[in-house]
């Protein structure tokens, strides 16, 4: 197993990164272990913590190193021989954490990140969670909230009855953080606006999302929100296709035409960027769960649409301002 991974470093050597140290002392040393195929790319989510890595690594006085898990290997193996090689920082962008849970225990002197789960995660499959592993939480709810609250205000200057659906992939906690607080926001803008939630039972076929998002339209909702990763593209397609608001949804969806009328965003690379910096300070610590919300930057709208009238930005940055003061408690 440890002969594949030095093969996976010779063939991944252009992306080791090294900074300089002007005390002439080891420079602090952060890996990085990603999926296979994964790059730093702001539009897709795991490219995000990709890029804040890249951006710490160049902004910090540090040794970066990105390693690449090949197809069907062990992801374990990755990150023991970070591990063994006593990196001070190891930042997992893999879509799951379990193989962190493995591994952090048997090197108490090297720290884990988990960029996009807490770190009670890893309590599904052991029976405690490793001391040296800081978590992340992300407050996607104050999101979902300015999102519903810009689509109510909107739907409201159409004629007839007030209506906004939701398309989710399937329903569990992930996914009903944004449409809670989404529903939620909605009613602040109009009380009596009609909520509509459907899950596609997918992730991945645009057309189960579509066909979703057909059905809402044609129960009146004048936007939808997609919660339903690849399968909700065909929900944002929908929307375009019968004229009626997208609402995008993890990262800036606005490229994809001027149906979008905003995204509830969150920013992987902010978690990652700033436990880099604060291992440079020596104030990065493990063992519970860094809080990414409307404050720290790293929960937002993305880009708005320029149809959205002044007095409706006005009023979205004035909620945006309440949350951030925690007047408005976001359910």
């Amino acid at each position: 197993m440890m002969r594949c991974v030095l093969l996976l470093l010779i063939l991944l050597g252009t992306f080791a990164m090294t900074g300089g140290s002007a005390n002439g002392q080891r420079p602090l040393r952060v890996g990085f272990v990603i999926g296979p195929g994964d790059t730093p790319d702001r539009s897709q989510l795991f490219g995000l913590p990709y890029d804040g890595f890249i951006k710490a690594v160049k902004a910090f006085d540090v040794e970066g190193r990105v390693l690449e898990v090949a197809p069907n290997q062990d992801a374990q193996a990755v990150l023991t021989f970070l591990a063994r090689q006593k990196y001070d920082l190891v930042v997992t962008g893999l879509p799951d954490p379990w193989s962190v849970a493995a591994v952090a225990p048997k090197y108490p002197d090297t720290k884990f990140l988990l960029p996009d789960f807490p770190r009670q995660t890893l309590l599904q499959v052991g029976p405690r969670a490793p001391k040296n592993v800081q978590g992340t939480v992300f407050r996607a709810q104050e999101a979902g909230y300015l999102a519903g609250y810009l689509a109510a205000l909107m739907e409201k200057r159409r004629p007839g009855r007030d209506v906004i659906g939701s398309v989710g992939g399937y329903k569990f906690g992930g996914v009903d953080r944004w449409i809670v607080g989404y529903e939620a926001g909605a009613k602040r803008a109009a009380p009596g606006i009609v909520t509509l939630r459907t899950y596609a039972k997918s992730f991945s076929n645009p057309e189960k999302c579509r066909a979703v998002a057909l059905e809402q339209i044609a129960k009146g909702a004048g936007a939808i929100f997609n919660v339903a990763g690849g399968c909700g593209f065909g929900a944002l397609a929908a929307a375009k296709e019968k004229g009626v608001w997208g609402v995008g949804v993890d990262v800036d969806q606005s490229y994809l035409g001027p149906h979008i009328l905003t995204s509830a965003v969150i920013r992987l690379d902010v978690p990652v960027f700033d436990a880099v910096r604060r291992l440079v300070k020596g104030t990065f610590t493990t063992g519970g769960n860094t809080i990414i919300d409307l404050r720290s930057g790293g929960v937002r709208l993305g880009k708005i649409s320029p149809e959205v009238p002044p007095s409706i930005l006005r009023k979205v940055d004035g909620l945006r301002r309440e949350i951030i003061a925690r007047k408005i408690e976001v359910p």
